[in-house]
């Protein structure tokens, strides 16, 4: 037996494709062998395994659990829920040696994909190209592993609310807080949440359903949030929060309903957190905004700046021993006293575990935040040939030139104006920038800079693509 799977699939943090066109249910079968190989190999023999509200997850979850068990992996049904459920499942468990989420995560109804945690660490890059080989190679151990069913949300959401731990719950009787679960995986546990915490809370759209009639699960497009800004607004809440389709990300609005970007949010959980623990390396991606460092900074922490993509900062926290760590998209990782890993549903509790330490409300906190401009993340295709050598271009004459750069992923220039950033995307044939300054005019600047070293490479920024 052998498999080859569509040469789009095998992406850099996960498995990712279209249901029926570009994944299927051979594709989650030999995904399942080949993992359950690699683990054998490694000394594993259990797998929890969760999938999101996807109408095609079932379908995905049967056959990857018939590979998973074949290839002589006993597995750990948790079911239905957000992938950090799926993660707790995997962190929490003794016994249990790897994880495995059927999510198609903030993409289109269509899609479905797979996130994989191998021995209490992300498995990716490499990771899954090995998959692909040993696919292709029909490189499985053959065995017969048993299968059991665990309902282990009741733990979870109780291990969610630990992140209270510490405050007075009293304080927190007049607290009034929107959610948005946006139709996803995440809508049970919230429920779930939502009726053990202090306060007054709202919810939306918690029925999973996997067309997302409401609006798409993405909380990085505002767009997705105005019905959770027309909630803050029409109750009168102190903020909200929203998810993207498999809980892994979060989203919010201040009580005026003001977005609080993700490096934003990082910014209090920085501050919430250092004054606890000084001196602590707080993470954060290229794409961060300059005044998420400073603040850092001005709190006694170790600002870090680090590659984009949730495996890379999880394997750099790791190395650094860092407690905290985010990214513009919205994933944030805790590892205080939490996993390590990215769960919005933590991320929100631990909002308000925050603002009651820190004595401010959500909205004080957004508002003392300095007015930067910033672009949106500009997506322009370019081809897969040419993404990555025309980042090595650009960085190279950036470097012959007297200019301040950072190339931890792709280029990032800092000038008297503020700061612009080129890299190529991990995931998809685009070039993303960004850029933010404190003026119009300083930002204008930035812009052209970009576009004279596209220009100098033969690109133009062209019109955005979306992700």
């Amino acid at each position: 037996m052998k498999h080859d799977f569509h040469p789009t699939v095998l992406r850099e943090y996960d498995i990712r494709g279209i249901i029926g066109e570009t994944l299927g249910p051979d594709d989650a079968r030999a995904i399942g062998r080949g993992f359950a190989t690699l683990l054998s190999r490694a000394g594993g023999s259990k797998v929890a395994v969760g999938f999101d509200g996807r109408v095609s997850s079932p379908i995905l979850e049967h056959a990857l659990i018939e590979g998973l068990t074949s290839s002589g992996c006993d597995v750990v049904r948790v079911g239905m829920g957000p992938t950090p459920m799926l993660y707790y499942a995997e962190a929490s468990a003794e016994e249990v040696d790897g994880g495995i989420q059927i999510t198609g995560s903030h993409n289109p109804a269509n899609y479905n994909g797979f996130k994989m945690v191998f021995q209490g660490r992300p498995f990716f890059g490499e990771d899954i190209q090995t998959l692909g080989r040993m696919a292709a190679e029909g490189d499985w151990i053959d065995g017969t592993g048993e299968v059991e069913n665990r309902e282990i949300m009741g733990e979870y959401v109780e291990r969610l609310l630990a992140g209270l731990d510490g405050i007075d719950r009293d304080a927190l009787s007049s607290l009034k807080v929107g959610w948005d679960a946006g139709n996803g995986a995440a809508g049970p546990a919230l429920e779930a949440l939502a009726a053990r915490l202090p306060g007054e809370h709202h919810l939306l759209f918690t029925e999973v359903d996997g067309n997302f009639p409401n609006h798409h699960p993405d909380p990085t497009v505002e767009a997705n949030l105005e019905d959770l800004k027309a909630l803050v607004a029409a109750k009168q809440l102190d903020f909200g929060v929203a998810f993207d389709g498999d809980g892994d990300r979060i989203g919010a609005v201040d009580g005026e309903g003001r977005v609080i970007w993700g490096d934003q949010l990082l910014m209090i959980y920085a501050e919430d957190l250092l004054t606890r623990r000084g001196n602590a390396t707080i993470i954060a991606d290229v794409k961060a905004s300059r005044a998420l460092f400073d603040h850092v900074a001005k709190c006694g922490g170790e600002p870090l700046m680090w590659k984009t993509g949730h495996s890379l900062i999880k394997s750099k926290m790791k190395e650094t021993g860092s407690p905290l760590a985010g990214e513009m998209s919205g994933h944030v990782f805790f590892a205080d006293t939490y996993y390590g890993y990215d769960d919005a549903l933590y991320a929100g509790v631990r909002l308000i575990a925050a603002a009651a330490r820190l004595g401010k409300s959500v909205t004080q906190l957004r508002g003392e935040m300095p007015a930067m401009l910033n672009t949106p993340e500009m997506r322009f295709q370019v081809d897969e040939s040419r993404k990555f050598a025309a980042i090595e271009e650009i960085a190279a004459r950036i470097a012959a030139s007297d200019a301040v750069a950072d190339t931890t992923d792709g280029v990032r220039v800092t000038t008297d104006d503020g700061w612009w950033l080129l890299r190529a995307s991990n995931t998809q044939d685009v070039l993303v920038a960004r850029a933010e300054s404190e003026t119009e005019a300083g930002l204008g600047r930035l812009l052209v800079q970009i576009d004279e070293q596209l220009a100098l490479s033969g690109l133009e920024r062209g019109e955005s693509v979306g992700h």
